[in-house]
């Protein structure tokens, strides 16, 4: 007897339709094929001891199950439920008429317990896109999977379940979510808020021009002057997520296996910061069984490198493609995955290995060379990429000591979502552009024209602080937003002067001020 079931498999960020087919053969055992993995040939033992221990009788007649298509290599313990679906309506064992309108996926324990997996909503959004009606999951991948509408999902807890609901002796209720009403209810939940920052006024100015036009910014500072707290405040002052891009950040982390049990579409745009001794593989993605890197983890929302000169020179020059494409393609000798990377770079550094070469009241040790060592960690080419560079000096006891809060995150976001609608307007003709910081050089052309004044002002800026062509394009970028944030069609020289200032790491402008 043949039968077939229905489940994913994952590439990239998305997900293709598996075929579980399983025949009766003349002779014992079950055999698998369709390119499994170790993990997925592990079933056979799996799927026997579940099916045993929930009461029922393993079929005695030998079993092939392929897992088509035979080409795409099959990862991972999610494979164990459809199995085993599969050998039983095979074996004649189990009676299931309506089996092939189910999209089925989940891992067993030799209890009979169903797991959760990774993946569940990319595979749900499969499921649906195959016309498929029905989806059976894991009970703590079911919300995660809800999120899909037009199609009815079902979590399980264990094997039994499953079997009780598809042959009619317990039917299972479906999983409901309503997903724009628990979007709107949980996007504007924030545990850290600028309110709680004191001082710093021209670092919180610098962040909400970043977070206005979607530009990268590098902290420079000595220790304890606030790097990472204000960096950790971030996603409170960038634009709320659209359901788009929440459902698109889900779907990341779903395949990274990032997702909490229950958890549905993520509300809050992603912070991530990993630590300075990441390997390259960790931050871009890939490895044996390919996964997002950290900078797809990102994607949407912050990629916050603390320490940053102390990050290996190759991890870092690995940076430089994602931050110009926004995305990355991943290829090794027997895949190739392409995962986006639309993160914002917050960096942070010392300004020298002892911390205080800018400090206005504790000596640096270090000697000139050292200093001038230190930066160059950081190349020339990734430091372009940076459109805010910024100093930032530790805060004086006196505004440390006072009560008052400072302004709040909601108060910031309002100037910078008003932005950011500006933006959305200018670029609506421009597929695949939404802030200023994505412009090409043809779109500069068109919308950051300056009158004499400002390029008399930029002209001296280059030619004194020695910028490169690509530092020349950051600038206008930059004052196009600063603009935008004051609601003028027009850059003014008040802009250019901002923006420039913004660019404190430009070799011979470093220790000076414009």
């Amino acid at each position: 007897m043949l039968i077939k079931t229905f489940g994913g498999a994952l590439t990239g960020i998305d997900a293709i339709t598996v075929t579980i087919e399983a025949c009766t053969q003349l002779g014992a055992g079950l055999m698998l094929v369709g390119l499994p993995d170790t993990a997925v040939k592990e079933s056979c033992q799996r799927v026997q001891a579940a099916i045993t221990n929930i009461g029922m009788e393993f079929p005695r007649s030998a079993l092939t199950v392929n897992l088509a298509p035979a080409d795409v290599r099959k990862e991972g313990g999610a494979y164990d439920l459809p199995i085993a679906l599969s050998v039983l309506v095979a074996g004649d064992k189990l009676q299931a008429p309506d089996l092939d309108k189910y999209y089925i996926m989940g891992e067993l324990g030799l209890d009979g317990e169903v797991r959760a997996i990774r993946g569940a909503l990319p595979m749900a959004i499969q499921a649906r896109k195959e016309g498929f009606k029905y989806m059976i999951v894991p009970g703590a991948n079911a919300c995660e999977a809800a999120v899909v509408d037009n199609l009815t999902v079902y979590g399980v807890d264990n094997l039994r379940q499953v079997i009780d609901h598809l042959t009619g002796a317990a039917k299972l209720q479906p999983t409901v979510v309503d997903t724009r009403a628990e979007f709107a209810r949980a996007q504007a939940n924030f545990d850290l808020d600028f309110a709680d920052v004191r001082g710093q006024e021209n670092v919180k100015r610098a962040f909400e021009v970043a977070c206005a036009g979607g530009h990268n910014i590098l902290l420079v500072g000595p220790p304890g002057s606030g790097k990472s707290m204000m960096a950790k405040r971030l996603p409170s002052i960038m634009p709320p997520l659209t359901l788009a891009e929440a459902l698109e950040t889900t779907k990341i982390h779903s395949v990274a296996g990032k997702l909490g049990r229950g958890s549905m579409l993520m509300t809050t745009r992603p912070f991530r910061a990993p630590h300075h001794t990441v390997s390259p593989v960790a931050l871009v993605g890939g490895g044996a069984n390919p996964m997002p890197g950290e900078i797809s983890l990102a994607h949407n929302g912050v990629l916050h490198l603390d320490e940053f000169p102390e990050f290996n020179r190759q991890v870092l020059e690995v940076l430089r493609q994602p931050l110009e494409d926004r995305k990355i393609l991943v290829s090794r000798a027997k895949y190739t995955v392409e995962y986006p990377a639309g993160f914002m770079l917050v960096a942070s550094m010392n300004p020298c290995p002892c911390g205080y070469y800018t400090h206005p009241t504790r000596a640096c040790t270090c000697s000139p060379g050292a200093v001038a060592k230190y930066k160059n960690r950081i190349s020339g080419p990734l430091l372009d990429r940076i459109d805010i560079q910024c100093e930032i000096q530790p805060v004086p006891f006196d505004q440390l000591s006072q009560g008052q809060p400072g302004e709040s995150s909601a108060a910031i976001r309002e100037r910078v979502v008003a932005a950011r609608a500006i933006q959305a307007d200018r670029f609506r003709d421009n597929p695949g552009i939404y802030c200023n910081a994505q412009m090409t050089s043809k779109m500069l052309r068109q919308y950051c024209r300056l009158d004499d004044a400002s390029m008399r002002l930029l002209r001296t800026a280059m030619d004194r602080y020695d910028m490169s062509a690509r530092a020349y394009d950051r600038i206008l970028r930059v004052a196009r937003t600063i603009a935008d944030l004051h609601s003028a069609a027009d850059i003014l020289p008040g802009h250019i002067r901002e923006a420039i200032s913004y660019r404190a790491l430009d070799r011979s402008t470093w220790g000076t001020t414009f």
